[in-house]
This record gives structure tokens, sequence and C-alpha cells, in this order.
């Protein structure tokens, strides 16, 4: 392969530039001020040549949204395959820290998916619902293997549910970490989850 011509920059590149571009600029500014003319003065280059990847600001938005999703996904997956299959408590945990840790790096990304939707956007639902659906598949797959150990506490609630109802005690308390509305008298963050996980697994789960 030819090396790429100095002064030029590919349409792989450029897009990935933007993207990072718009994340540094939802941290600086935040969501709602996200401006596809401001991303471009940053990278100096001219406003419509943006427009050749994005067609607007939702689009950009929609991308940026996508890409959360799939390192959230990624990130907890990740955490489920390093643990030995029949080891539930300890996937359940790493799954867990992963889901912290990973909104702890990423604010801004975790705020974007989660916290205050962005005024006039809507995300195109066919896009967003699979690949959020993926960001809970290792949380469900872990519930789903408690059952079929027979190590579920509660047998009149299905299991993606019981995900859910665990992924949203989880999300709360991350969501007040991250925004940094934990009380005075409260323990660290990390302290805080420690104990919700123990409660979780205490609530739901055989040992």
């Amino acid at each position: 392969m030819s090396p790429r011509p100095k002064g030029r920059t590919s349409k792989s590149d450029l897009r990935e530039r933007i993207i990072d571009a718009a994340w540094t600029q939802i941290a600086r500014e935040g969501a709602p001020a996200l401006s596809l003319r401001a991303i471009a003065r940053d990278l100096g280059i001219a406003a419509p040549s943006i427009y050749n990847y994005f067609v607007d600001r939702d689009a950009l938005v929609t991308a940026l949204i996508l890409e959360a999703y799939e390192s959230l996904a990624s990130h907890q997956n990740a955490a489920n395959d390093a643990v030995p299959f029949q080891n539930l408590h300890a996937r359940l945990a790493s799954i867990g820290n992963a889901y912290r840790d990973w909104a702890v790096t990423y604010p801004q990304r975790y705020l974007l998916i989660f916290g205050t939707p962005i005024p006039g956007y809507v995300a195109p639902l066919e896009a967003v619902v699979p690949i959020a659906a993926r960001s809970l598949s290792a949380l469900i797959s872990v519930v789903e293997s408690y059952h079929l150990a027979g190590r579920l506490k509660i047998d009149d609630i299905d299991t993606q549910t019981i995900a859910v109802l665990i992924w949203t005690r989880v999300h709360g308390l991350v969501l007040v970490e991250i925004t940094n509305n934990l009380p005075p008298i409260s323990p660290s963050g990390s302290q805080l989850f420690e104990i919700e996980f123990r409660l979780i697994i205490d609530q739901f789960f055989m040992e």
C-alpha cells in the first residue's frame, strides 16, 4: 500500500477526528452545545467538509451514541469472558465493576446515553435499540446462568427482567457518583458499589 500523501487525510481518519473533536467539545461545553461548525473550526477544516460524513448534528449525535454503547458492551463482555464460566458470583462482580469503571473513565459517554436528553434530538430506535440491548447482554447471560444452575431466589420473574432490575440499581448509583451528587456523609462511590453488589447477590441469587 502506498503511503498517504502529506497534507491529505483519509476519509476514515477525518471521520474519527470529527468524532474525537465532538467528544472533546461535549466534555468542554456539554452535549446540548454540540456544533458541527465549531468542530470544523477546532479541526481547521471547512465546515461543509463535515457534512460529507454527518448530514446534521443529529447524525453526529447518533454516531456518538452508537460508539458509546459499543464501547460499553465490549468492556462488559470482555469482563464476563475473563472469569471462569461456572464462577457466577465472580462473573457478576466482574461485569458490574466493568460497568462502573467504564462510566467513571468515560463520564461524557455515559451521560450521553443515560443522562439528560439533548433538546430536539430523537434517537433512531432501529439503530440504537440493538446496540443498547447488546450492552445488557453480559448481565443477561450471567443471570440466565444462575437460572440454569438453579440458583435464582426468585422464580416468578423472567431472567431479562431481573437483569433490568439489577441494571437500574447499578445505574442509579453510578449516575449519582459521576455527577458528584453523593451526599457528604456517604462512603466513596467504589465502597457504595461494593455494598450494593453484595445486597444484589443476597437478594437475587443463591450461593
